[in-house]
């Protein structure tokens, strides 16, 4: 005669076979489950439900451990920012001051010490070119770059949006990887009074 299972290997009514649903190491399986769909199928081809099914779990579940897309994705690759967080401050101050505010929150997130680990690590993976890089770069155009240019009712927005991204991304390496002078021991405030009135131009001049 079989030995009969414990409580904790019964299946509730109606629980389909082979979901998890409480075990403490679901929030690992959920995140292993996103980095291989991520990487098999790109940030754009990759669902919530997708996740799930990888992960032999119900997408509620995953919605309960990290929300939506976005935060899975940052919590998979250790992102160190949330984009809706970030859009949010950026477009706050209104359309007149958006590249003074894009400039402040880009260098803020870089001059936090314990931020500036993470983001170092984050802008040598852009710059390898690898499957990595692609993934976030894939990422951070859909939910940061996208978002910008919803706002902007201005032609060429796409465009425009993309020069920042290179403006602040060509700053940030020569400050923070190639510690070129003056940029190098240059303050925030310094940085953001010369590079946010660019960026404005780029955004809406």
């Amino acid at each position: 005669m079989a030995a009969q299972r414990g409580d904790g290997g019964r299946r509730g009514p109606g629980r389909p076979a082979g979901r998890r649903t409480g075990a403490p190491d679901t929030r690992r399986q959920i995140l292993d489950a996103a980095r291989t769909e991520f990487a098999r199928t790109g940030y754009s081809g990759t669902s919530v439900r997708g996740i799930a099914r990888s992960a032999g779990v119900d997408p509620a579940l995953v919605h309960h451990y990290f929300g939506p897309k976005e935060r899975v994705f940052a919590a998979a690759l250790d992102l160190p920012v949330d984009p809706g967080d970030l859009v949010a401050r950026i477009v706050a101050g209104g359309p007149d001051r958006m590249g003074e505010s894009l400039a402040r929150v880009f260098f803020g997130l870089w001059d936090d010490p314990d931020l500036h680990p993470r983001m170092l690590a984050l802008l040598r993976t852009l710059l390898a070119g690898d499957e990595a890089g692609g993934l976030i770069r894939d990422y951070l155009t859909t939910e940061v770059v996208a978002r910008l240019v919803r706002e902007l009712d201005v032609p060429d927005a796409e465009l425009r949006a993309g020069l920042c991204g290179a403006q602040l991304t060509g700053v940030a390496f020569t400050r923070y990887v190639l510690l070129m002078e003056p940029l190098a021991s240059a303050d925030t405030e310094t940085l953001v009074a010369a590079v946010g009135p660019a960026l404005q131009r780029y955004l809406a001049g």
